[in-house]
């Protein structure tokens, strides 16, 4: 062992180093995991502190591809300035929200909803990510599984909504995101893990049961703004609108079960 200067040898000194090292390195994790989301707003007063000088990255400039700009984090002109259309259920810190509007069309709670930005997911080569299937001719429902251009689908409350008129697939994946549904002259789009494909009443037939909603809240899903295009701020949106109704899409879904 090198012995350099009384009791300190270079073993010591590798082990100072390592834990020097592995002190800034969870300090630079810490302030890395922190780009997105901070500064935090205080829970029940609001006050936001724009200039923290604890465990926050310097900015840094993201480049967007397909000459969609730039995006600047941590950036605090970006935080979230929506309207919450809920009040605090107690004037203390956690305290839960209690929707005052229509909670899956608010973004409120399990409904809620980032503001990703409004314009499709892309390709390598800049092509829309998730389109019809009735659009490309490089994907068709495989021999032997059902086609589900037809099915009638099912909410909540055992009505029958309407029926599937389209499929949007994922051409990065290779797999089903949405189902198209038509309701009379009108279409919603059903996320794919929402419909679950199960026999009818009798047995005769086959529906998409979409637990989430009852047949009531189908008129309020998110629409689309193009026919054969989804932006990311809509599939966000839609996402949302049935993941709130696992709380909000049944009356009694938000009581207490005792």
């Amino acid at each position: 062992m090198v012995e350099i200067v009384g009791s300190i040898d270079v073993a010591q000194l590798v082990l100072y180093a390592f834990w020097l090292f592995f002190a800034g390195l969870i300090w630079y994790l810490q302030a890395e995991s922190r780009r997105e989301g901070y500064p935090l707003e205080e829970d029940v007063t609001g006050k936001y502190n724009k200039d923290p000088w604890l465990s926050l990255p310097k900015p840094k400039v993201f480049k967007l591809r397909h000459g969609h700009g730039t995006r600047v984090y941590p950036n605090p002109d970006n935080r979230d300035k929506r309207p919450i259309a809920a009040r605090r259920a107690s004037a203390i810190a956690g305290a839960p929200l209690i929707p005052t509007g229509n909670p899956l069309k608010d973004g409120v709670g399990p409904a809620a909803w980032a503001e990703r930005p409004d314009y499709p997911d892309a390709m390598a080569d800049g092509s829309d990510k998730i389109i019809p299937i009735a659009r490309t001719a490089h994907f068709k429902i495989a021999e032997g599984d059902l086609d589900p251009i037809g099915v009638n689908v099912m909410a909540a409350d055992g009505q029958i909504v309407g029926q599937i008129t389209d499929v949007w697939v994922d051409q990065a994946e290779s797999m089903i995101r949405f189902f198209e549904m038509s309701v009379g002259d009108e279409r919603r789009i059903i996320p794919l893990h929402f419909a679950k494909l199960q026999n009818a009443r009798g047995g005769r037939s086959k529906v998409y049961y979409v637990d989430a909603l009852a047949s009531d809240l189908f008129k309020d899903v998110p629409q689309l703004a193009s026919p054969d295009r989804i932006t990311m701020l809509e599939e966000e949106k839609i996402m949302a609108y049935y993941g709130g109704g696992g709380l909000y899409g049944m009356p009694g879904r938000g009581e207490p079960l005792v």
